[in-house]
């Protein structure tokens, strides 16, 4: 079982930048690939970027390569997401995710944070 909380969103003016933080528990975190995903209400759900258990191998969404970055503090069992020039685009509700293997996780991932919200105005 991992049971993941995101924290670190708020409103943020256009290039400004903002670090997510998803704390992890439970049997299974420390084993678990992780990640991000973001949700726009009417939108599909979107890939950010993944993690694998080791924080070793990481895996991004193309168009946000440079500009986001994901971490791993094994120690603290914490995912990051450090995002740099936001665009008012980036504007969503992000997710933390977990899963067995950071492949499985970008499509259908077993474990969900809450949420937490990033606003970035012009």
């Amino acid at each position: 079982q991992v049971h993941l909380v995101e924290s670190g969103g708020g409103l943020v003016q256009a290039g400004d930048s903002l670090r997510l933080s998803c704390a992890a528990s439970g049997s299974a975190s420390r084993s678990a690939a992780m990640g991000w995903f973001r949700l726009v209400p009417g939108k599909e759900r979107e890939f950010v970027a993944a993690i694998t258990s080791s924080g070793t191998s990481v895996t991004y969404k193309d168009s946000l390569k440079g500009r986001f970055t994901i971490s791993r503090d094994n120690a603290k069992n914490t995912v990051y997401l450090q995002m740099n020039s936001l665009k008012p685009e980036d504007t969503a509700t992000y997710f933390c995710a977990a899963a067995g293997a950071i492949g499985v996780l970008r499509h259908t991932p077993d474990y969900w944070g809450q949420g937490t919200q990033v606003t970035v105005s012009s």
